[in-house]
């Protein structure tokens, strides 16, 4: 079992949960028993959020340059662990471990990134209609944060809340996934180890219901972030009406993938093989509609199969794995449903297709690469998010033809075309209904830019200068003199 803290960290300190219970956290790839972590309520959570609460005044008032120094430090010590955390994600996570240790540094990033946006949130005097007149405008800190993070990224989604909110004056709470809980745990002890003040930043495990039900009760929590399903985010947004609350949410996505006839293929099949089996396709930004052109769908399907036939699957902590299990059985069952279904309705089967269970699969929870070809919008993987390494791949004929399809979902966070025709990347790029469009590129993260979605994918951005905007308020000042 792993040697490390499982208890909540509040007001600075390491404190148990005021009960016996326990949850396990088990290794996805062995199915090994990692630890147990305590369980905390919502009298824990209350407890977490006063002590934010208390220290608000304090870190809002400091100086940002000083809290650029502290957002630095923070970015330091991450880095400087990176091999830790990125074994812990791969140990309770599953993804191989380069691509853990990568998730770590770009986590990090976004504290580096905004240790300096902190320095940039200015105000405005605003021209007066009298002369004995300013008006002026402050963006100060909305207040205490509560942030509920998912288990496909456990390190960088944390880091991705958390920069922008203390960059702005915010304190917070952070509620991580029960999946993943370890590398959130493993987070704070850098925070503890470099000393950051008491209650700026708070860990509470356990009960979600619970714990939500205080985020959303609690007036003293200001804003709630949350990255997870759509159902949970609706709920959120709803209960958090009551008190109006602000809200971010990045919510499921269901991204089309287009490639037309002109593109360039052996770069639109190395660029959908990073995307669809990035952290095993458990991504809310990966390709699940893969529509391409009747022309060239022969030519795309054999490139990019026969790259995938190459893709070495395993436990992420042996070297060269490229893609490891999903999260837990649930997630293979569902896939494993969701191929079912689509050759049940007439797909082709042309790669995998069936969970991974010989040899060292036997006790992990594996599913094997899948290619289906003539999917149609009858079919679930047509119109449900399947979070899994399937490729399901659609005809289409024409322009008009393929943006209407990649449309007709109510999700609109990612999408991706491939094609190098400029008049016709530039006419598919505004026509498609989602907040970020990769234009041959199948890679969004980067920590400059603002994610997020549209539709029922949420609201709010995360990145970027625009990301702070979400923890700020504006205060306008009519001065007269």
């Amino acid at each position: 079992m792993l040697s490390m803290e499982t208890k909540l960290y509040i007001d600075g300190e390491w404190t148990e949960a005021g009960s016996s219970l326990l949850s396990p956290v088990y290794n996805p790839a062995t199915g090994e028993l990692l630890t147990e972590v305590v369980q905390g309520g919502q009298e824990q959570a209350r407890l977490a959020v006063e002590a934010a609460y208390r220290a608000f005044p304090s870190w809002s008032s400091t100086a940002a340059e000083v809290r650029s120094v502290w957002l630095r430090k923070m970015y330091d010590a991450i880095v400087a662990n990176a091999d830790r955390l990125g074994e812990i994600m791969t140990l309770e996570q599953g993804k191989p471990f380069e691509e853990a240790k990568g998730e770590v540094l770009w986590g990090a990033d976004f504290l580096l990134w905004y240790s300096e946006e902190a320095k940039r949130i200015n105000g405005e005097i605003i021209p007066s209609s009298r002369t004995t007149q300013k008006i002026l405008v402050q963006r100060q800190p909305i207040g205490v944060v509560a942030a509920i993070t998912p288990w496909n990224f456990p390190t960088s989604m944390i880091t991705r809340k958390l920069a922008p909110a203390l960059a702005a004056g915010c304190t917070a709470v952070i509620k991580p996934s029960p999946d993943t809980p370890l590398s959130a745990i493993a987070l704070f002890e850098i925070f503890d180890q470099i000393g950051l003040p008491k209650g700026v930043v708070n860990l509470v495990l356990g009960d979600a219901e619970a714990i939500g039900r205080e985020f959303l009760d609690n007036e003293k929590v200001r804003k709630i972030s949350f990255t997870g399903s759509t159902n949970v985010g609706k709920y959120l947004l709803e209960q958090s009406a009551k008190q109006v609350k602000k809200v971010s949410l990045e919510l499921g996505g269901h991204a089309p993938f287009i490639v037309f006839e002109d593109a360039d293929l052996d770069a639109a099949a190395e660029g959908l093989m990073y995307n669809k089996f990035q952290n095993g396709g458990q991504t809310c930004i990966c390709a699940n509609r893969i529509f391409v052109h009747a022309s060239v769908k022969d030519a795309f399907v054999e490139k990019f199969t026969n790259l995938m036939s190459e893709l070495r699957v395993g436990n992420g902590m042996v070297a060269g794995m490229q893609m490891g299990p999903l999260i837990h059985a649930g997630a293979v069952a569902k896939v494993h449903e969701h191929v079912q279904d689509a050759v049940d309705k007439g797909a082709t089967l042309v790669y995998g297709g069936s969970p991974l269970t010989e040899g060292e699969y036997a006790k992990g929870s594996y599913f094997a690469p899948t290619v289906l070809t003539n999917v149609t919008p009858e079919m679930k993987i047509f119109n449900e998010e399947t979070f899994g390494p399937i490729a399901p791949f659609i005809i289409f004929e024409n322009e008009e033809e393929v943006v209407q399809l990649a449309n007709s979902s109510p999700y609109g966070l990612a999408s991706y075309l491939y094609s190098t025709n400029l008049a016709r990347t530039m006419r598919v790029a505004d026509a498609l209904e989602y907040g970020m469009v990769g234009v041959n590129e199948s890679s969004l993260g980067y920590v400059q830019a603002p994610f997020g979605g549209i539709k029922q994918s949420g609201m709010g951005r995360e990145g970027g200068q625009h990301g702070v905007d979400d923890f700020l308020e504006y205060k306008y000042i009519n001065l007269n003199f």
